[in-house]
């Protein structure tokens, strides 16, 4: 079982940069891939970025080049770096938790945290 928490989330300029973490409890932290999507109103769930146990990372096209996903396993956290910001990346940002490879589906994720909210103002 891991729990998951996400924070850092919040309100920016467009242009600018936020990092979201999340926090994990629970074992064996390091042997899951790590991935982050997001939810705007209206809309499905979509994938951001993920990394795997062995620090792999992948990302959607649409953050590719802007968003950095990273981890410590000392701290049992992964962290989403977001830079250049636009009004179209506010959603609520969650992380999951998954034993798969560098998926990107949603449904192969075990374990979700609560969200946390980024808003983006132009």
């Amino acid at each position: 079982q891991v729990q998951l928490v996400e924070s850092g989330g919040g309100l920016v300029q467009a242009g600018g940069s936020l990092r979201l973490s999340c926090a994990a409890s629970g074992r064996a932290f390091s042997s899951y891939t790590m991935g982050w999507f997001r939810q705007a109103p209206g809309k499905e769930r979509e994938f951001v970025g993920g990394i795997g146990w062995s620090g792999d990372e992948y990302y959607s096209d649409s953050v590719k080049g802007r968003f950095f996903v990273s981890r410590d396993n000392v701290k049992n956290t992964v962290y989403l770096q977001m830079n250049s910001l636009k009004p179209e990346d506010t959603a609520v940002y969650y992380c999951a938790a998954t034993r798969s490879i560098a998926t990107s589906r949603s449904w192969q994720f075990d374990y979700w945290g609560r969200g946390s909210q980024v808003t983006v103002s132009s």
